[in-house]
């Protein structure tokens, strides 16, 4: 077994590929965005590419009993696992996608720094002695990221309706789902082009129930995995607010868990379960929103 350390730039690549040849495998772990450029080369030149959760790797180690940690255990590791377990070929994103989870990621950092603003505005305003230089310049870089997040939230905003408009329609066809939630959502979900089945996409959105119990003794309350999607989840969660009034699936689901001695957050969780399986059927089928849709069930006849 032959062990290769490159430098991650474009000269490293090549060494790389010279050293393990264009036909061969690549598993690659998803260590935030530095697995990309070594990935985007790969696919470049033909090869073929994995690039595995970090959690997943971890489990298998594990699972094999595996101590200690180092560049060259780690590199031996993914070896193994691409010797012993089918793992799915990865492909670059559309550029639309990935310029637009970019901006996403960007927008987010600016909310971040509004709320951190708007704290210390209202901190240095409670105290008995204010600067005035100090009030204005907080009011100043609050209204400026105010400004920033709304016009890159609008231009988020055009770019995927341009490149969804019609899954953007049926999307918002949906009672609780607007234009913002409904852009985020394809986006998170890439157009919904990538899963089988609603499950899926509630277990990449972290919104699939975890139950935590063995035998008599452990008895864990249920939560959600909570695992990826914490923006998704976070729109959706609001969502579920005007949903439960006006979706009647959902205000059906909701008043049924609540009779039923749920608390009212549980209820929500559940909600935004329901809006993202009518998303998904949605998206899927073509066919907007109905609110007396009913489901076609074939009975057979006995002659």
């Amino acid at each position: 077994m032959q062990h290769l350390e490159v430098a991650n730039t474009p000269a490293g690549f090549r060494q790389l590929v010279r050293c393990g040849g264009a036909a061969s495998l690549y598993v690659l772990e998803a260590t935030g965005p530095y697995y990309l450029a070594v990935a985007y080369h790969l696919v470049a030149v033909g090869a073929q590419v994995a690039v595995l959760n970090p959690l997943v790797v971890k489990r298998f180690i594990q699972m094999h009993l595996g101590k200690g940690k180092s560049d060259r255990k780690d590199a031996q590791w993914l070896l193994r696992y691409g010797q012993q377990q089918a793992a799915p070929r990865w492909q670059p994103e559309e550029t639309v996608l990935v310029e637009c989870r970019q901006v996403e990621q960007v927008v987010e950092l600016l909310i971040r720094q509004k709320t951190m603003v708007h704290n210390a505005l209202e901190a240095l305003q409670a105290q008995p002695v204010v600067s005035l230089a100090a009030l204005e310049q907080l009011r100043q870089t609050l209204l400026h990221l105010e400004e920033q997040v709304q016009q890159l939230e609008a231009k988020l905003l055009t770019t995927i309706e341009a490149r969804y408009p019609s899954e953007m329609h049926l999307l918002c066809s949906i009672p609780g789902i607007g234009r913002k939630t409904a852009a985020y959502l394809l986006l998170f979900a890439g157009g919904f082009t990538s899963f089988q089945n609603h499950r899926q996409l509630i277990a990449k959105a972290g919104l699939c129930p975890r139950e935590f119990s063995s035998g008599t003794s452990v008895r864990g309350k249920a939560r959600i995995s909570k695992m990826g999607g914490a923006l998704i989840r976070s729109k959706l969660f609001r969502c579920s607010w005007s949903a439960r009034r006006a979706n009647g699936a959902c205000r059906a689901l909701y008043d049924r868990l609540v009779a039923k001695g749920k608390n009212g957050k549980l209820a929500l969780i559940a909600v935004c379960n329901k809006l993202l399986k009518q998303a998904y059927a949605i998206v899927t089928s073509g066919v907007p929103y109905q609110a007396d849709f009913t489901r076609k069930v074939a009975v057979p006849l006995a002659f």
